[in-house]
């Protein structure tokens, strides 16, 4: 009986472990007896005690790596460090396991010989404004090239490019010089639309004062214009209202002193009477000397 207990114990601790549960986003690559024999993906599996053998247990998430600055030589021989950083994914487990040794690594050479063969194609100032033509070639060349490896090559980033220090000091001094530049071009530019706006300014006040002016002008001849209309119309009036009362000569005769009497109350010291008002005054010079005469008559009586 100890000995099927024994038994039993043995069996369990050589088919437990042979028992394997494979995660999500993992692959489990299976050799027999020295052999690719199956690649898990995730679930349960069981495999032969002393025959199967997990060979490699590969992740299929997205992996990144930073790799170390590289020396790399430009057209116009500059030598500068780049650093780039390798977004990759394992699309085959087997040719992950069985197509390169190292794999990492390979990829990290790689790149480093891709990058100065590309750099080497590019002057200084090219190279520092083409990161996106960079980017671009080196991940189509390195995803190209890790095919055979079961490697896929999502995306490369150029993460730093760092100058010598003298040319960074170049760079420096041409990027202030490029700076005040831009701010007394821009100064300038702030001085001209300033001086635009105020000559503006003025240019409509002059034409608000003017129009102000006229307005004035024209409104000063309409009520110029106004009055004498009504007086015209008063005058109109006056002599409707005559002709509609049938004035005799008398009337109008009398009118006549009217107006007479009211010029003569002026400071004028010249009177211009009219023909008919001599006869007028005729008759008052006659009228007066035969009141006068009566009055003398009585006297003497």
């Amino acid at each position: 009986m100890g000995l099927l207990i024994a038994i039993f114990v043995i069996i369990l601790i050589i088919v437990i472990p042979c028992v394997k549960i494979v995660p999500q986003a993992m692959s489990y690559v299976i050799e027999r007896l020295g052999s690719y024999e199956a690649t898990w993906k995730n679930g349960l599996h069981f495999k032969i005690p002393f025959i199967d053998s997990i060979a490699n247990k590969v992740t299929l998430k997205e992996i990144v790596k930073d790799f170390a600055p590289q020396p790399v030589i430009t057209k116009d021989n500059v030598t500068m460090q780049i650093d780039t950083v390798v977004y990759f994914q394992i699309t085959d487990p087997k040719l992950y396991t069985y197509g390169v040794e190292y794999p990492i690594s390979a990829i990290e050479n790689l790149t480093a010989t891709t990058l100065r063969n590309i750099i080497g194609e590019l002057e200084l100032d090219q190279t520092l404004t083409s990161r996106d033509i960079i980017n671009t070639k080196m991940r189509s060349i390195l995803d190209e090239a890790t095919d055979p490896w079961g490697i896929k090559v999502n995306r490369v980033e150029v993460k730093n490019i760092i100058p010598p220090r003298d040319i960074q000091e170049a760079m420096e001094k041409q990027m202030r010089a490029e700076r005040e530049r831009r701010e007394k071009i821009l100064q300038a530019e702030g001085e001209k639309k300033s001086s635009i706006l105020i000559a503006e300014g003025e240019k409509e006040s002059a034409i608000l004062r003017a129009e102000a002016q006229k307005e004035s002008e024209v409104r000063i001849a309409e009520g110029k214009a106004e009055a004498m209309l009504k007086i015209k119309q008063a005058e109109a009036d006056g002599i409707k209202l005559l002709k509609e009362a049938q004035a005799d000569e008398a009337v109008l005769r009398l009118k006549s002193f009217e107006a007479l009497s009211k010029v003569a109350d002026g400071k004028s010291t010249k009177l211009i009477i009219p023909a008919e008002l001599n006869s007028v005054a005729t008759f008052g010079s006659t009228l007066k000397e035969v009141l006068s005469d009566k009055k003398e008559n009585s006297s003497k009586k």
